[in-house]
């Protein structure tokens, strides 16, 4: 089983997969073998998976075809990254978070204005989602609103998407009204 943990930069993908991977680490019982969590960021960096950095924007290019190659034969792996629906996985859990709230926790974060709304935009347009439902079918898609959750919560909507007891979700998140 392998699955995508992605969403808009803060939505909480790294702090929800990090609690995530606490339990799994405990042997949650729900799970046959093990899991393992792949924090792509980190991977990127360790390994310069990336073909080039963009200064204007501080942040660098991940070549996706030799990081799908690196994931290449991984199983039992949750792939947190914004990237991550980009890999092929079984399921997709799309993290959301109302545009607002995002815009200021990126901002408070460091993140430069603009960058920051450039990102609550994208969120409010679906533009994760509507990739992880073309790249993988409603079918395998899970949308989990973080905007009023505490990690441990959405820890635990993952974990339950991880387990296969969770129905997917695509598409009932809706912030297109930030755009007004």
């Amino acid at each position: 089983m392998r699955v995508a943990v992605t969403g808009t930069p803060g939505t909480g993908k790294t702090t929800a997969t990090e609690l995530l991977e606490s339990r799994l680490d405990a042997g949650v019982e729900r799970f046959d073998g093990e899991f393992a969590v792949v924090h792509v960021g980190e991977l990127l960096e360790a390994e310069e998976l990336y073909t080039d950095v963009d200064d204007e924007r501080g942040s660098k290019v991940a070549d996706l075809e030799a990081l799908v190659d690196r994931l290449d034969g991984l199983d039992d792996v949750v792939i947190e990254s914004h990237l991550a629906h980009h890999v092929p996985v079984d399921r997709v859990a799309v993290l959301r978070c109302e545009p607002t709230t995002l815009e200021t926790r990126l901002l408070e974060r460091g993140e430069p204005d603009q960058k920051a709304r450039e990102n609550a935009e994208s969120e409010a347009l679906d533009v994760i989602l509507a990739e992880a439902v073309e790249r993988h079918g409603r079918e395998s898609v899970y949308e989990i609103d973080t905007t009023d959750r505490d990690p441990t919560s959405v820890a635990a909507n993952l974990e339950a998407v991880v387990a296969g007891e969770r129905e997917p979700s695509a598409g009932e998140v809706d912030f297109v009204g930030y755009l007004e």
